[in-house]
């Protein structure tokens, strides 16, 4: 009788933890439960959306408004034989390298370095005007250089002034005004990150390296930009998504003119959609933007997991 008990325990002592882990994964998931509904609401919902409308001909006006009909990859290959759209993706190409890449990111980081060395006022100061250009709304940012670069702008009553003669800056060089529009905006985001970032790089590390009479450039290249690695590549790529999807600025300022010349897929969108009604095509649109951004982030993404 002793031989025939001993197993049934041992089978419900092993039951008992099973069932103890499955309650306790339930009790985290459950509070969740209204945080997955409302991602799934106001994020995939529309998304999913997006998809479905982009192999349709649903418009704004007119008949398909109200019975879009299904019409396959149509409005892709209208897309990719449409050279407003390849000069528009190209556009946003040279828009996200040159503003975000290039110049939030180097701007930012230069930034952080300068304000490391510096008295606690300096740095209040140079934190206070750059904080105060991101947190400006973007409509008003771009309101703001609109009137620093028109022709009776600001920029041009300097010129004028020191007897240099004005110029047509967001006619000349629209692309160029817009990026560093954009830049000014959004330095802030990377400069608060890297001084985050610099601030766990050790001093020990940096004063063993000055004794042993390495350069500053060698600190920073050596030590300094490897520990910071993982900073620098989330860094890229949150104001390379946000960069992305920059509209107000652009519109505001130079409205994707002059002619085509700023009209980034964003603008190219908007226009497709809302001014010539055609939602269809505006979606498959919005769909490859958000492919681009996928793109950008699974290169972040695998240049983050390699090895330092």
């Amino acid at each position: 009788m002793v031989a025939v008990g001993l197993p049934e325990p041992t089978r419900t002592a092993s039951r008992r933890p099973r069932n103890v882990r499955g309650r306790r994964a339930a009790g985290r998931i459950l509070p969740m439960i209204p945080a997955f509904a409302l991602l799934a609401l106001f994020f995939l919902g529309p998304i999913l959306w997006c998809v479905y409308a982009s192999f349709t001909d649903v418009a704004l006006t007119g008949a398909t408004a109200s019975t879009p009909h299904l019409i396959g990859l149509r409005n892709y290959r209208r897309m990719f034989d449409d050279p407003a759209f390849r000069q528009s993706l190209w556009l946003t190409v040279v828009f996200v390298l040159g503003s975000a890449v290039i110049g939030q990111n180097v701007g930012g980081m230069v930034l952080a370095l300068l304000m490391k060395s510096r008295s606690r006022l300096a740095r209040a100061v140079v934190g206070a005007i750059v904080v105060g250009a991101w947190v400006m709304p973007e409509l008003v940012a771009g309101f703001v250089w609109y009137a620093f670069l028109s022709d009776d702008g600001t920029l041009n009553a300097i010129l004028r002034g020191v007897g240099l003669g004005g110029k047509s800056w967001l006619y000349a060089t629209p692309l160029l005004a817009v990026t560093l529009a954009n830049i000014w905006r959004g330095t802030a985001f990377s400069m608060l990150v890297y001084s985050a970032a610099l601030s766990n790089v050790p001093d020990d590390l940096l004063e063993a390296a000055a004794v042993d009479g390495a350069s500053a450039y060698r600190r920073l290249r050596h030590i300094t930009l490897p520990l910071m690695r993982r900073a620098v590549m989330t860094n890229l790529m949150t104001i390379t998504l946000q960069t992305l999807a920059v509209f107000t600025l652009i519109f505001v300022m130079t409205g994707g003119g002059p002619g085509t010349k700023t009209q980034t897929l964003p603008i190219y969108m908007y226009q497709s959609a809302f001014k010539f009604y055609q939602l269809g095509y505006g979606a498959a649109l919005a769909i490859v933007l958000l492919a681009v951004g996928a793109v950008f982030s699974v290169v972040y993404l695998r240049m983050m997991r390699e090895e330092v």
